[in-house]
């Protein structure tokens, strides 16, 4: 089992690999595959749930989702995302909805979109057991005061505040940080700045990790972000497979005799 000090000790070394998922097959498929963590990111707004952001998204479906993720998974670190206003306004109500992630759900650990407000949360969190990793650069959950779903740290100014932010959280006990959408040579340099490994969603290959939304990866997703790629093409061989049904029961081939089960004397009752 992949544990939280084992992604710790990665800095400099293999890469680490992260998806996301959020159900028990997908998550078991992925485990199978050799990932090493899988976040189970309030990205589920967008990419499972058919929302167009992550805000909607709750503590009791990350709470759902991380159950059967975690269910579905033997040996990948299995991270949970902390949703849009679990945490930031009460220190209590985000320990608590923290432990609720961890202690009922199965999680190893969480995940926060971090700034200056969540660098004693972290710290709290960490002494309190709970593990976090933290997240900088693009932050969805703030995409209405970001304007969308732009690239951060595009100035001297900005890329020194992000490097900062990142010291500060390495510093209250985060174990691993993720970049996304952030230039690769601002990627590169606070990877450089940290003991801790950084994993990058559309930060380049400078990284200490990446890590991808499962849709993208699947060829699910109608609109994926440009620093995405496509690995598969799930979506043309699901659709195979729903027309292959439709139409074997549309013509009588389905269900066939070794579907069905006749029970004796029961023909006349």
């Amino acid at each position: 089992m992949t544990t939280v000090q084992d992604i710790r000790e990665r800095t400099g070394d293999d890469p680490i690999t992260m998806l996301t998922a959020y159900d028990a097959p997908t998550a078991r498929i992925v485990d199978e595959a050799g990932v090493d963590a899988i976040l189970v990111g309030d990205s589920m707004g967008n990419a499972v749930m058919g929302y167009d952001s992550t805000l909607p998204v709750t503590m009791d479906d990350v709470a759902s989702r991380t159950g059967a993720v975690a269910r579905g998974v033997e040996d990948a670190l299995v991270v949970a995302d902390m949703p849009f206003l679990s945490y930031g306004a009460d220190e209590a109500d985000a320990v608590e909805n923290a432990g609720r992630l961890v202690r009922d759900a199965g999680a190893s650990a969480v995940k926060l979109e971090c700034g200056p407000h969540t660098v004693d949360l972290t710290e709290r969190l960490v002494n309190l057991g709970i593990p976090v990793m933290a997240h900088l650069g693009l932050t969805p959950q703030r995409v209405n005061q970001l304007g969308g779903y732009r690239r951060q740290a595009t100035t001297r100014e900005a890329a020194a505040d992000l490097r900062d932010l990142a010291e500060a959280h390495q510093d209250a006990g985060a174990f691993a940080l993720v970049l996304e959408h952030v230039p690769a040579n601002v990627a590169e340099r606070v990877t450089d700045a940290l003991s801790i490994p950084t994993i990058g969603i559309g930060a380049g290959g400078g990284t200490d990790g990446q890590v991808l939304v499962i849709t993208d990866v699947l060829g699910l997703s109608e609109r994926a972000p440009p620093f995405a790629e496509t690995f598969g093409d799930v979506a043309s061989e699901m659709e195979r497979a729903v027309a292959g049904y439709r139409d074997a029961v549309e013509s009588g081939g389905f269900p066939a005799d070794e579907h069905e089960h006749v029970a004796d004397d029961l023909d006349e009752f």
